[in-house]
This record gives C-alpha cells, sequence and structure tokens, in this order.
C-alpha cells in the first residue's frame, strides 16, 4: 500500500461559491450526504466564506441551521469551515470576545476544522481566533494565502508557516485562491515547510483550476510530502472553481499515492449534482476555462465579476480591460496584498475609481483603512504618496500595531442590538448573525418564520421558485463615456453598503 494522500472535497462550500455564486439551497445538498459522508473524505468543508452571508441576504435560511443539518447528516465526517480570522465571516475587524463567543458556537454547533486565515496575512489577526479554537478542543488550521510579488518569496512563506506552528496551528493550509501556485513553487514550498516545520507538520494544499497548471501542482505538492489536498467533485469543478476529485485519484494510481475514497459513492455525488447543476444555470459563471493572464494580474476570477458589475453601474463596461491593467499598480501602492476577500474587492473598487475618476483622485473608506493599517500589516512598503493622500481623507493616523488592540468590548452593544430586531430569538447565535452583518440580518430575521427559499429553476416543473433578481449596483450619475460637465455621483456597492463620492471634473 502506497502513502495515503488524504481529500477534503468542497462541494458543499467553495465549489458553488466559485461556479453559482454561493446560491445552491441546503435541500439540493441535503441528498448527496448519505453518499458524502460514506466516500472516505478526510473533512467535508461545509460553512464560512460567504455561505453565511448568501444564506441569510438571498435563501431566507439560517446558516446555523445549516451546520446543525450537516452534523447530523454527517456523523462520520469532520466538517470543515473557512474563517477570515479577525474579520470572522464579516468584512471588518470584531473585538477579542466576539471572536472567541464566534468559535465557541461554531464548535458547539458542530464544527472540527477551523481553517483560519488573514487577507493579508498579517499573522497578529489570526492569533486570538487560533488560541480561541484550540480552547474548544477543535482543529486550528493556520493558513498562508499564496501569492506572487516581488516581496513574496518561498523563505518568507515557510518562515509564516513556522509562526503559525508556534502559535499552537494543528495544520498548515497553502490557500491559492487564484491558482497562481505553480509546479515547481508547490514542491519546493511543501518541502522546505517539512524540512523547517518537521516532517510530522500536517500541510493542507487548496488551489483553483482557473489557469489551467494547478492539477500538475497537486501532484508536485504529494511528490513533496503534502497530505491533504482540496478537490471538488467534478460535475461541480473546473474554470474559477476546483479540481476535480475522480480525477485526482485517477492522477495518483501507480504512482505511490492512494486515496481513501471510495470510487462507487463519488460516482453517485458526481451524477447527484450533474442534475442540480444545470438548475442554477442562471447564476453559472460564464468562465469555465483556463486563463493564463492571471498570472500577471492576479485577479481571482469573483474579483472580476465584481468590477464587471460595478463598470456596468457606471456605464461604462467597455473600460474592464483599463481596471484590469489597474489592479496590479494600486496593489503594489498599498503593499502588495494577497488578493483575498476583503482586500480583492477593496483594491478592485479603488482600481475603478482610479479609471472612472482619475488616479486616486477619490479614495474609498476601505482603501484608506488598508493604506493606514486598520487592516493590518503588508509584506511590502506603501506608496508614500498615496499613503499621505489617505491620511489627509480619513484625517486619522497610520497605525503599526494590531487593529483589534484598538476596539473596545463590543458584544454588550451588539447584544442589545440584535434584540431590539424584529423576529431576533434572543440566542447568541443570532447576535453573531447581526454582529456579521447588521444591514442584512433584520430583513431576515423578519422573513425567516416563511422558511428558505430555493433559486433553482427546475425545467420540469412550472411553479418552482423564481431566481432572485441580481442587484445591480445602481449609479446616479453614469457618464456613459460621456465628458463631465459638472459634478458627477457615483455610488459603488463593497460588501453591501454604498459609497456615495462626488467628483467634480479635473478635480
Amino acid at each position: 500500500m502506497g502513502r495515503v494522500v488524504e481529500i477534503t472535497d468542497v462541494i458543499l462550500r467553495d465549489a458553488h461559491q466559485s461556479l453559482l455564486a454561493t446560491r445552491m439551497a441546503m435541500e439540493d445538498m441535503v441528498p448527496a450526504c448519505e453518499d458524502l459522508d460514506n466516500a472516505g473524505y478526510w473533512s467535508l468543508e461545509c460553512w464560512g466564506g460567504a455561505t453565511y452571508d448568501s444564506c441569510i441576504r438571498f435563501l431566507n435560511e439560517d446558516p446555523w441551521e445549516r451546520l446543525r443539518t450537516f452534523r447530523k447528516l454527517l456523523p462520520k465526517t469532520r466538517l470543515q469551515m473557512l474563517l477570515r480570522g479577525q474579520n470572522l465571516l464579516g468584512y471588518r475587524h470584531y473585538e477579542d470576545g466576539v471572536v472567541e463567543r464566534f468559535v465557541d458556537k461554531a464548535a458547539e454547533n458542530g464544527m472540527d476544522v477551523f481553517r483560519v486565515f488573514d487577507a493579508l496575512n498579517d499573522l497578529r489577526n489570526l492569533k486570538t481566533a487560533i488560541a480561541a479554537v484550540k480552547k474548544t478542543g477543535k482543529h486550528a488550521q493556520g493558513t498562508i494565502c499564496y501569492t506572487v510579488s516581488p516581496v513574496h518569496t518561498v523563505d518568507a512563506f515557510v518562515e509564516m508557516a513556522q509562526h503559525l506552528k508556534e502559535m499552537g496551528a494543528d495544520s498548515i493550509c497553502i490557500k491559492d485562491m487564484a491558482a497562481l501556485l505553480k509546479p515547481q513553487p508547490a514542491y519546493d514550498l511543501v518541502k522546505k515547510i517539512k524540512e523547517k516545520c518537521g516532517q510530522d507538520t500536517l500541510i493542507h494544499l487548496h488551489v483553483h483550476s482557473t489557469t489551467g497548471v494547478t492539477m500538475v501542482s497537486l501532484m508536485k505538492a504529494i511528490e513533496a510530502g503534502c497530505d491533504i489536498i482540496d478537490s471538488s467533485i467534478s460535475s461541480l469543478a473546473l474554470g474559477s472553481g476546483h479540481n476535480p476529485t475522480e480525477a485526482v485519484v485517477e492522477m495518483l494510481e501507480g504512482t505511490g499515492y492512494e486515496t481513501r475514497l471510495q470510487k462507487d459513492r463519488l460516482l453517485k455525488v458526481k451524477t447527484y449534482f450533474s442534475k442540480i447543476r444545470p438548475r442554477y444555470r442562471e447564476f453559472l459563471s460564464d468562465f469555465t476555462g483556463v486563463d493564463t493572464e492571471i498570472f500577471k494580474s492576479q485577479i481571482p476570477g469573483g474579483m472580476i465579476s465584481n468590477m464587471e458589475s460595478q463598470l456596468k453601474g457606471q456605464g461604462a463596461a467597455d473600460r474592464l480591460q483599463e481596471v484590469l491593467e489597474e489592479v496590479p499598480r494600486v496593489r503594489a501602492d498599498c503593499g502588495y496584498p494577497p488578493l483575498v476577500t476583503p482586500s480583492s474587492q477593496i483594491v478592485g473598487t479603488q482600481a475603478v475609481f482610479n479609471v472612472l475618476m482619475g488616479k486616486y483622485k477619490a479614495l474609498t473608506g476601505e482603501f484608506a483603512d488598508l493604506m493606514l493599517g486598520y487592516y493590518g500589516s503588508t509584506l511590502g512598503e506603501k506608496n508614500a504618496e498615496v499613503l499621505a493622500k489617505a491620511e489627509a481623507q480619513a484625517k486619522k493616523p497610520v497605525i503599526t500595531g494590531r487593529p483589534a488592540d484598538l476596539l473596545k468590548p463590543e458584544w454588550d452593544h451588539l447584544r442589545s442590538e440584535a434584540l431590539a430586531q424584529e423576529g431576533c430569538n434572543g440566542t447568541d447565535e443570532d447576535v453573531l448573525t447581526y454582529a456579521m452583518f447588521p444591514q442584512v440580518a433584520p430583513k431576515f430575521f423578519k422573513s425567516r418564520p416563511e422558511g428558505p427559499k430555493n433559486l433553482g429553476k427546475d425545467p420540469v416543473k412550472k411553479d418552482a421558485a423564481k431566481p432572485a433578481e441580481a442587484k445591480a449596483d445602481k449609479a446616479a450619475g453614469g457618464t456613459n463615456g460621456a465628458a463631465l460637465s459638472g459634478p458627477v455621483t457615483y455610488v459603488v456597492s463593497l460588501h453591501g453598503r454604498e459609497h456615495k463620492v462626488t467628483v467634480a471634473p479635473g478635480a
């Protein structure tokens, strides 16, 4: 028997987040659970990321109930989630008490493996969450967001892995959200982490398939000693999604490596989701092939669609190429952050502003905060000129400490605000839902008794639920490329909040 390579399937979370805009209803996942639970996976990723947001924003579904249901239906398999460190599942930093309570409640409701990451790879933003997971006795996975830049080297990532292990991480995840990890760097990175941190260090590799090279990267990482890899059942794989689970199993045959997966179970899961996928064709990403241009722009697929929607709202859809060229310049100016939520949206939106209004004529509040250190530190130096503009606009200083150290205890305040909302049931879980999404939660609490919605269209049933129409980002005063004769107000949606910026011509 060869060395066993463990597999985590992302079919219940990242697969439909990457390909179907996170719209898959829980009722369309339930029938696959028995086969998934008996297939032999190391874990099943099923929560976190955008699923929490999508549950309450579009599906009228309680995300905590989803977690409890998965726990009941998948008794044999570890459940895994993605947690944005100090941001939890929201888009701002929460103070330590809220982070600890969230982790505690997620563990209590059935979560086993917490993949904890920070968009800037600032380890200070991971510390509280990792410690909280350890306290619950669950598996804390410390995460390196992989990216490529003049300042990101294999040695820098290896050093980060060492720090994560010292923090108490039970395993190290290399998270490659934009499919930038080429085969040789994959081999070098895994080999060097094993050498530095010890051969017993569990290494878990997450890659997307967008650039077309990462199936080979998985193989090279396995050859270097990688213990666990992420993949997705083939009926929801490839494009901006992930490499197919069944293909990974077949690839390893005869190599001295093998998985514990049962092929007959995988076939049943594949067949099931191949029937479900067409129901969500309205949300299906147009991108289904390979794009090696991402090695230049480093822009994940979801970020491109976000920028396209912003530009359409401004009547400037034809300027996407200019924005794509501007993104790497903005990224360099703010210290080369990895492009992952929320830094990808912040950098992308600022690139849109730069193209529409002129270079740094206006800064979003989030971009100013990123420049000034309120999201954490970046590995690269920031552009001093842009930094000065951020300071002038935000009227607050640059900080170098851990951002969460500036936050005061907020649980009691969040609790009293949540309890004032009609339909809030008073549980800690509801308070956390309100804390994550204060704009969306009140509407959800009111409509929750109506029960979950299924946005999938069934071609056979005429009475199937109609898909929710995607809300376009509305712009007051879109210019359609015409010359500006007076002040124009742009309205850009970022993380569900609208930002109004009025710009005078030549400002």
